[in-house]
């Protein structure tokens, strides 16, 4: 489900749960645990990395139907969040190699990297895309992952994206600010290697302080949002009769192929 590449002090954690690096626990846990370790282990830098042509799906819909919404739905919740949080709290830089779609969940994890390189399609008329799709598959969007948008497209254009759950092509997800840079697909984890070389050869101790300071905004999101609500009720308002009658749906569809 994960493929670690060294490149000498830089760590590149590729996903590798066919056919679209959806999460379902155990990659959520297995992720996250190889963030927190990495540092440990000698990595000055870490690259997400997917497939060509996919980054990942997000959260793995056939998973989600299966689990209880009080249950084991909360815990995979935690996971997931957890990850999300390790890589908004990590103390070496995370650069996002988009190499293809990154719709929902893999957008989410884009969002709270420090930087995002994503691919240019090869054919104009079949573009990448990414964006947090939520509310078109019935589930509202988390204070704590709005907070990581707005941060990247300002307040009123993430409400935008969010609310209608639009997903934007990749020359407008650069236009925006979505994400960083574009590159050609065989491209994006190179150019995401060479920007971390970059920043790592900076000042180490004044370009960590200074990154800590100014990423605490998005850890406190995540702090915060565990203080305020029980998980267990959050998961239940988030995943109610609306949200698993439209995943059903949406599960159909990707059966079919359509």
């Amino acid at each position: 489900m994960l493929e670690p590449i060294r490149h000498d002090d830089i760590l590149e954690l590729r996903l590798a749960r066919p056919p679209v690096n959806a999460f379902d626990l155990a990659l959520s846990r297995a992720l996250r645990e190889a963030i927190i370790a990495a540092p440990d282990n000698g990595a000055r830098g870490i690259v997400l990395s997917g497939r060509p042509g996919m980054f990942s799906a997000g959260l793995d819909v056939a998973a989600v139907l299966e689990l209880d919404a009080a249950g084991r739905m909360a815990e995979l919740w935690r996971e997931y969040s957890g990850l999300c949080r390790a890589i908004a709290a990590s103390t070496v830089p995370i650069v996002a190699a988009i190499g293809g779609h990154a719709p929902a969940g893999g957008a989410v994890l884009a969002t709270f990297c420090d930087y995002r390189v994503m691919a240019r399609s090869a054919d104009p008329a079949k573009p990448f895309r990414l964006g947090l799709n939520e509310v078109q598959v019935g589930l509202s969007v988390p204070p704590e992952i709005q907070t990581g948008l707005r941060r990247l497209v300002g307040a009123h254009r993430a409400e935008r994206l969010m609310t209608a759950g639009t997903m934007v092509d990749s020359e407008e997800a650069l236009r925006i600010g979505f994400v960083d840079e574009l590159a050609r697909p065989d491209e994006v984890a190179p150019r995401a290697i060479a920007w971390l070389r970059a920043l790592l050869a900076l000042p180490p101790q004044a370009m960590s302080r200074t990154r800590a300071i100014a990423r605490a905004d998005l850890v406190a999101a995540f702090d915060a949002a565990y203080r305020a609500d029980d998980i267990e009720d959050f998961v239940r308002d988030w995943f109610g009769d609306e949200s698993r009658a439209t995943l059903k749906v949406v599960l159909a569809r990707l059966k079919s192929g359509k």
